[in-house]
């Protein structure tokens, strides 16, 4: 049976949605309406276009076969009318019309539906900020803006960037303004950390490192204020700690849902203004389904609702929606958030939850924290990664993963493997047990997700107790104190006296002489122990413990997370052997 759909919303969802009826349902009518000019296109590689890694805005709108994306494509390629620069002023639900404005002339349009989707999208948060409508000043969220930016800074009007906000958008633009065009970028992050509620403080610290290896000045716990100008145009940004010179500012303070048009029809919202959808992304009206960043989804490790504003999420909703409009009752289970972002030399990436997110949610949660090489160590071309876990204690469930790593590809691979089973509630030992390929040039025979689950079975049944990177530091600076002692495990060679201290505050006894020598361990201090990742450290707490020396942690991660944080003990030597 024939029928019409309109769509509003023509960037990820809206398009997905409306091709994918049309094949199912060739007879139907679809419109697919827009207020913007560029439609159809991959936002998430905006900060790319800007950096000139993508060279043509029209990249970003092109099919991988080079065919443009506009009204002409999807008329002649898909079957379907898209009006843009067409803005969607109200839905009749019981007359099942959407009223249209063309914003070239004016003129209204009553159009009639048999079935509407909503894929409305996001809009950027402006602070409410003296100055902020200065010239210079805007965000990064769609294509027109990212003109506007890379047009400045490739005609030489930037010689210095301020980047509000230290989230994804935030820190890629960074990258992209400091990598290629080489102008002075300052990143603003009200919060004490980068990437917060995405990465621990620990990853946190180093992907802060990286960035400023890269060029890039951190300031983080600092509150914007107001923006000064002349002429117009921004030429400083003030904050509570005093003024940064600029003249490009990158508002990357966030999103919100834009969901007014759902609110006026009716349609049940959440309590922070996100549609409300059923399994197969139904309105609270049968004859409206929503999808994209307007939508609140199940969180498959908390089982709440939550908000995942992701162009990779909208196309998956996109293609559910699409089966459901032609009558197929697909579900979309929900998500466990999962995330990557490039920097410098590291890139970042993560699923479910932090240890603070789980806390927060009341579970009895730990974080393990290892680092090992992504590749077998004997392979020539191999880096270290940084892997953190995040498990439930009396259930062994998984809860999340984050890591940091410099082959962003090998990282990725990793939370991919994991993704599947926090979705699935799975367990410490699943992790442990879990197959992945293995091949030198790829990974190590016990690869570094199994290593992560084993550690977290010691931690979770008491067998080892560690401390984090950033307790280390606090203790090695109040290490004159007197009540703590470092005992250096690695081996020979590498394990030394401290240059700086004497034998009271630091040890070198390599892991295999310790059982002899464990008449040169202090019974009156804690000990921390130290080696290059984890390993022999955990093995010489083993040996304390059975020569009744219980007041002793490893620190997670050892040297090489310590390094990666910017915190030099001593020097640090080679991973240890599998």
């Amino acid at each position: 049976m024939s029928s019409h759909v309109v769509i509003i919303g023509a960037v990820a969802l809206g398009p997905k949605a409306a091709c994918r009826f049309k094949r199912l349902m060739p007879e139907s009518r679809v419109t697919l309406v827009d207020q913007a000019e560029q439609v159809s296109y991959g936002g998430c590689g905006i900060p790319f276009y800007v950096s000139g890694e993508i060279s043509r805005v029209e990249d970003l709108r092109s099919t991988p076969y080079g065919a443009l994306r506009d009204e002409g494509f999807f008329r002649d390629a898909k079957g379907v009318e898209l009006r843009t620069k067409t803005r969607a002023l109200r839905i009749d639900r019981a007359r099942k019309t959407v009223l249209l404005e063309d914003l070239r002339n004016g003129k209204q349009e009553e159009l009639s539906y048999d079935q509407l989707v909503l894929a409305t999208g996001s809009r950027p948060n402006i602070p409410p900020l003296p100055g902020v409508t200065l010239r210079g000043i805007g965000p990064a969220t769609n294509l027109e803006e990212a003109e506007a930016i890379r047009n400045a800074v490739s005609e030489g009007k930037a010689e210095s960037a301020v980047v509000l906000g230290g989230g994804f958008i935030g820190l890629e633009m960074a990258v992209a303004l400091a990598e290629l065009w080489g102008i002075p970028v300052t990143v603003l992050e009200m919060a004490d950390q980068l990437l917060p509620g995405f990465l621990s403080p620990t990853l946190a610290r180093m992907a802060a490192r990286d960035m400023e290896e890269g060029g890039v000045t951190i300031r983080t716990g600092i509150k914007v204020l107001s923006f000064e100008g002349e002429n117009g145009a921004v030429r400083q940004v003030l904050t509570d700690a005093g003024a940064i010179p600029s003249d490009l500012v990158v508002l990357a303070t966030g999103i919100r849902p834009e969901t007014a048009l759902a609110k006026e029809a009716g349609l049940s919202l959440t309590e922070k203004g996100l549609i409300l959808v059923d399994e197969e992304l139904r309105s609270s009206d049968p004859d409206i389904y929503a999808g994209g960043d307007c939508v609140a989804i199940p969180h498959q490790v908390t089982g709440k609702p939550f908000w995942l504003p992701l162009g990779s999420q909208a196309n998956r909703q996109g293609r559910v929606i699409g089966g459901n409009l032609a009558g197929r009752h697909e579900t979309f289970p929900g998500a466990v958030g999962s995330w990557g972002v490039k920097l410098f030399g590291q890139s970042a990436a993560g699923a479910g939850l932090t240890l603070s997110a789980a806390l927060a949610e009341g579970l009895d949660a730990v974080s393990v924290h290892v680092e090992q090489v992504d590749r077998a160590h004997f392979y020539p071309e191999h880096a270290m990664m940084a892997l953190e876990l995040v498990v439930e204690r009396g259930t062994r469930r998984l809860l999340g993963i984050q890591g940091m790593a410099a082959s962003g590809d090998a990282l990725v691979g990793r939370v991919n493997a994991v993704t599947p089973l926090l979705a699935a509630r799975g367990t410490a030992h699943d992790l442990s047990t879990l197959e992945v390929v293995y091949s030198p040039p790829f990974a190590s025979a016990m690869d570094i997700v199994n290593l992560l689950g084993n550690v977290a079975e010691n931690i979770l049944e008491g067998r080892c107790r560690t401390m984090d990177p950033l307790e280390c530091e606090a203790l090695w600076d109040a290490r004159e104190n007197g009540t703590v002692c470092f005992l250096d495990t690695r081996v020979k060679g590498q394990a030394e006296k401290h240059p700086a201290l004497g034998d009271a505050h630091w040890l070198a006894i390599p892991q295999d002489e310790l059982a002899a020598r464990i008449a040169e361990v202090p019974t009156d201090k804690d000990l921390v122990l130290i080696c290059n990742t984890g390993l022999r450290a955990y093995e010489a707490q083993l040996s304390l413990n059975a020569h009744a020396r219980p007041r002793n942690r490893t620190v997670s991660g050892g040297l090489a997370a310590l390094g990666r944080m910017g915190i030099q003990l001593c020097d640090s030597g080679e991973p240890e052997e599998e």
